[in-house]
């Protein structure tokens, strides 16, 4: 790739993010046009939107169960349902971004969104909320999968943290209005709760506008049966399927059915072994692979899916049964977590795009966490808010770390037309993974609230049942001294969760040694980069891409 001379001229257009890029030790490419900033909005909306219904959907679900009718339980399902077909069909949207382009995947994901939305919202039945959901995580996961690779396109991974934090605040601001959204319309008499729904359809009409008159990245060239002939299908298939019967089995476990029982163990292993195949089948079968050996078989990419899987295991934060909390009060109290994640990732980002080194910000976030944790697990009966706030923080600030930096350690050691791929199965790797932590933790909570709850406590609830499911709506509503008692067994149960998670973040830090530090890419995939066009009459010569690195 020919870099840009130092003489070529300079468009007009230079924010401060570029100012920050040049008074830095990271050269930076051109900067950034009215192209890419359009462009970069569209990505943010999308992006805002997905996050904004993923984050509020919580507040408004036992107003929805009672207004459906749903004697069963089911609504666990509203949430699961999209968290299945998310992560299922991550891997195929970044196949299909490669095959057919960005910007028309894209736009399906957004299609898929507002159908979910629109179905959603007129649900008469728990059935069809359920179906809803599934089709609206089908966008969902295509949404955020394509905002990764977007970015990837946009900017070279050298100059790219910054461009990450952004759109990390961006989730994060969406994250903090969409419980606020949605409690309050769940406050509101009537079906106001539906309105959750219906406020997607103008948002994916905005989204889908800007995508389809900004967003300016290229599409390959050939026919659609060209394209579609080179996605892996098969393989996509088998991992849509073992996903889907593994997730069914963590959603079942420990809540409608046994651990050990049919119902949960056959799709559970099911789902496990073809997950296996999946990646075997990757390795020797197909010609475009969904998952490039490339990816998996250097040691520094490796250990980065590795690490970013025990993060998602390590991702759980569970406070509400230790302080008797009301669902709104455990907000709150987590809070100061997600005030302080989202800043944390934004500056390691900053500070890997500055110095060029992603290994010192993996680690640093990695023994964060083990501290974090390690205090956690000390934690007991008795023990105050204050202390408890503040290893909340110490672990808010490894988390939001370790969202971001094994990105860049996963994309280093690849060259930049690998980067669809490997962001879908970065992407995937987390959103699976994060399923198993919820069922590790709740099934450490479910054990260990046996041995230490009071037998006058546990005798209320039916064999077998999920303690924790069950008896934390009542705890606020015990009488002394018992309501005392059962707080302390949850605080002495959630501190072995915390012992486990220290070990796991400990298992993190020795993968991530494995890491080595390559030199970032200075150079973006010509075939899905930026594409500005001259207008008639302009006197610079704005080049097609973003790519070039300015020498000096």
């Amino acid at each position: 790739m020919t870099a840009r001379p130092p003489s070529a001229s300079i468009p007009a257009t230079f924010s401060p993010v570029d100012e920050l890029l040049a008074t830095s030790t990271l050269k930076s490419s051109t900067p950034k046009t009215r192209a890419f900033w359009m462009s970069f909005v569209a990505i943010a909306v999308t992006t805002f939107l997905a996050a904004l219904d993923l984050s509020g959907v919580g507040n408004v679900l036992p107003t929805m169960a009672k207004a459906l009718n749903d004697e069963k339980g089911d609504f666990t399902w509203v949430g699961s349902g999209y968290a299945l077909s998310s992560t299922a069909f991550m891997p195929l949207s970044g196949s299909l971004a490669d095959a057919l382009g960005r910007k028309p995947v894209m736009l399906i994901s957004i299609g898929f969104f507002a159908l979910g939305s629109a179905l959603a919202g007129a649900s008469q039945n728990m059935s069809m909320m359920i179906a809803a959901r599934t089709v609206q995580g089908i966008g969902g996961g295509g949404i955020l999968t394509l905002s990764e690779i977007l970015v990837a396109d946009l900017v070279p991974l050298s100059e790219r943290g910054i461009y990450v934090g952004l759109i990390a605040i961006v989730w994060a601001t969406a994250s903090l209005l969409g419980p606020a959204i949605g409690g309050a319309l769940a406050s509101a008499s009537g079906n106001a709760w539906r309105w959750l729904f219906y406020l997607n359809l103008p948002l994916t009409a905005i989204a889908a506008v800007l995508v389809i008159l900004y967003l300016s990245v290229r599409t390959p060239p050939g026919t659609v049966r060209s394209k579609l002939a080179k996605v892996d299908w098969i393989g996509n298939a088998i991992v849509v399927v073992g996903t889907a019967l593994a997730i069914i089995g963590l959603t079942w476990g420990g809540v409608r059915y046994p651990w050990r029982s049919a119902q949960v163990l056959a799709p559970l292993v099911i789902g496990l072994l073809l997950v296996l195949i999946f990646f075997v089948y990757e390795l020797y079968v197909p010609q475009n692979p969904a998952v490039p050996r490339d990816i998996v078989s250097n040691r520094t990419s490796l250990s980065s899916l590795i690490a970013v899987g025990l993060h998602g295991i390590a991702s759980i934060v569970l406070f509400q049964a230790s302080f008797g909390a009301t669902p709104l009060q455990a907000a709150v109290d987590f809070l100061p977590a997600l005030f302080i994640t989202t800043p944390s990732g934004f500056t390691a980002s900053v500070v890997i795009a500055v110095t060029k080194k992603y290994r010192p910000a993996n680690w640093f976030g990695w023994v964060v966490y083990i501290v974090a944790f390690a205090l956690l697990g000390t934690a007991g009966g008795g023990t105050t808010k204050a202390k408890l706030y503040g290893y909340q923080v110490l672990a808010a600030v490894g988390t939001g770390v370790l969202y971001g930096a094994p990105m860049f350690s996963l994309l280093a050691p690849l060259p930049p037309n690998r980067a669809a791929a490997a962001l879908a199965l970065f992407s995937f790797t987390r959103s699976f993974t994060q399923a198993w932590g919820i069922a590790i933790g709740g099934t450490i909570l479910q054990n260990e609230l046996k041995r230490r709850l009071p037998a006058e406590f546990i005798g209320q609830f039916p064999a077998g049942a999920e303690i924790a499911y069950y008896s934390i709506p009542s705890i606020r509503f015990l009488e002394q001294p018992l309501r005392t008692q059962v707080e302390y067994a949850f605080e002495d149960s959630m501190a072995v969760i915390w012992r486990v998670m220290a070990g796991i973040c400990g298992a993190g830090l020795v993968v991530s040694l494995f890491m080595k530090e390559v030199p970032m890419a200075t150079a973006v995939d010509e075939s899905y980069a930026l594409e500005e066009k001259k207008k008639e009459g302009d006197k610079e010569n704005l080049e097609p891409s973003v790519a070039t690195e300015v020498q000096s």
